[in-house]
């Protein structure tokens, strides 16, 4: 592993600056310091935001992890987007059989994006980019047109399948295309304590807590990879598994942790992923363990001269879930926006789709800035083509929040912000300036509701005012007729909506 302690260097002159894009996964918007947190410690995410600006009002474009990273990676919403909520392409056989698929690599992964999809770091290499990844992928099985080397990346090292990533310890992970093996048992996701076993002995655990962590490996990896690139431009995009459970973490940080919080009672499995004598010690772990490394790359950057250069941007692809053993509650890891099942991870209420946005490059972007701007992860492509220079494709959503950065005139506005998610029932949401349409149970068997809500005065969507406002619904009918396509893949298919029935009012 490189070392961050090293004499500073002197900055040199870049004509284009080096772009990091840091993506937690799961991680709620009151999870880090800078944004509430009391209780897990984050000083170095914090550090970015003090350096830097932070966004009060950054949305994902999905409730779930693949869309979510699709919308990042294309800037279209989900009334445009291919993918529109997780596939795992079960068609192919047992593609939730962990061992199953390490036998066989063409179990793995997600469906495939079309081949002409366009992701943002290919306009980035025509630009003179080197650009890498290492995290989780989720937007292609290997063997397909559809994996990080084929869409713009030079360089790839992690997951490629989202279901492999349900251990921090797996069999293997991917080096560009190619499987690499670790020193480490196959111990399949959701395995349980051995019978008889002691749940307050820590020698139950043994078995969740091996040999190669595959958040460690990816850090060295990103480090080797930022090291050998560093005297041109370069685009790396972490995308972190920390903290999507299982709760797996470095034992010194689950130590302090316990120390801190003191005794707890054992999770067990009960809600999926893998048992933790103390959950929320590990849970707490895990962010404070991405936290350090987000102080090691920045270290590291600083004693190169490179740091005030880079753009930083520090953001999580959905809101807090609420299975393994998380207790979103405890940590009040959603803010102002409740972590309750329904209201965060899954679903398109704030504690889902609203997440933490950091940017931070110091030549640039006056230090200690908050921003309310509203914007949404389909923003970045624009924003990075402004930085760069770039032509973002026709066929794309976002506007450029470069102005915002700058501190400049400028910047300009959403008319609305445009959600749709098939799981979870089938919901819709919509958001104008302050008003928010939601519209959920849309494909189950439950009534669908009609919902309004002013952001203003009710973050926590509370009181539904959707009888006293028919013309915010009746500008939402319309936005969502002018936005929404209908789904090209069966599964993201809402039929309800598909068959123009979302504008009718009870």
């Amino acid at each position: 592993m490189l070392s961050c302690k090293q004499e500073p260097k002197p900055s040199q002159p870049v004509q284009k600056p080096n772009i990091i894009y840091i993506l937690a996964d799961d991680l709620g918007y009151g999870e880090v310091g800078a944004y509430g947190q009391e209780k897990i410690e984050t000083p170095n995410i914090d550090a970015l935001a003090k350096d830097g600006m932070r966004f009060t009002q950054h949305y994902t474009g999905a409730p779930v992890c693949a869309p979510a990273r699709y919308m990042l990676l294309t800037g279209r919403h989900a009334g445009h987007a291919f993918i529109r909520g997780n596939d795992e392409w079960r068609e192919r056989g047992k593609v939730w059989d962990y061992r199953e698929a390490i036998k066989d690599s063409t179990l793995e992964g997600q469906r495939p994006v079309p081949d002409s999809t366009l992701f943002f770091p290919k306009l980035l290499q025509q630009k003179g980019y080197t650009t890498g990844i290492v995290g989780k992928w989720g937007l292609g099985a290997p063997h397909t047109h559809s994996v990080p080397n084929n869409m713009g990346f030079d360089y790839f090292f992690g997951y490629n399948c989202q279901r492999q990533a349900h251990t921090y310890y797996p069999v293997h992970l991917y080096e560009n295309k190619n499987r690499v093996y670790l020193n480490n048992d196959t111990i399949a996701p959701n395995t349980k304590l051995a019978e008889g076993a002691d749940p307050h002995d820590p020698e139950s655990y043994k078995n969740y807590n091996l040999n190669d962590y595959a958040p460690e490996l990816m850090y060295e990896k990103m480090m080797d990879f930022i090291q050998g690139n560093k005297e041109k431009p370069f685009f790396f995009y972490w995308a972190s598994p920390i903290p999507h459970n299982p709760i797996q973490a470095p034992q010194r940080w689950v130590d302090h942790y316990k120390q801190k919080f003191g005794e707890e009672e054992p999770y067990l499995g009960q809600k999926g992923y893998f048992p933790h004598q103390n959950p929320k010690a590990g849970y707490a772990a895990m962010i404070s363990y991405l936290d350090e490394n987000v102080g090691k790359l920045v270290a590291y950057l600083k004693a190169e001269g490179l740091y005030d250069n880079t753009l930083i941007i520090f953001s999580s692809d959905n809101g807090v879930t609420f299975t393994g053993g998380t207790d979103g509650a405890y940590f009040n890891s959603s803010g102002p926006f409740g972590e309750a099942y329904g209201q965060g991870k899954g679903f398109v209420y704030e504690g889902g789709i609203r997440v933490p946005m950091i940017a931070s490059w110091p030549a640039k972007i006056k230090a200690g800035t908050t921003s309310d701007h509203i914007s949404a992860h389909y923003d970045v492509m624009a924003t990075l083509a402004d930085v760069v220079g770039y032509e973002t494709p026709q066929d794309t959503d976002g506007i450029s929040f470069l102005p915002t950065l700058l501190g400049a005139e400028g910047q300009q506005q959403h008319d609305f912000l445009f959600w749709e998610f098939p799981e979870y029932g089938g919901q819709v949401a919509i958001r104008m300036g302050k008003w928010k349409v939601v519209r959920q149970h849309l494909k189950d068997k439950e009534a669908p509701t009609l919902e309004l809500y002013d952001l203003e005065q009710d973050p926590a969507e509370s009181n539904n005012v959707a009888k006293d406002h028919p013309e915010i619904l009746q500008k939402a009918a319309q936005i969502f007729e002018q936005e929404h396509t209908n789904a090209e893949t069966e599964r993201f298919r809402i039929p309800l909506i598909e068959n123009n029935l979302l504008a009718e009012q009870e």
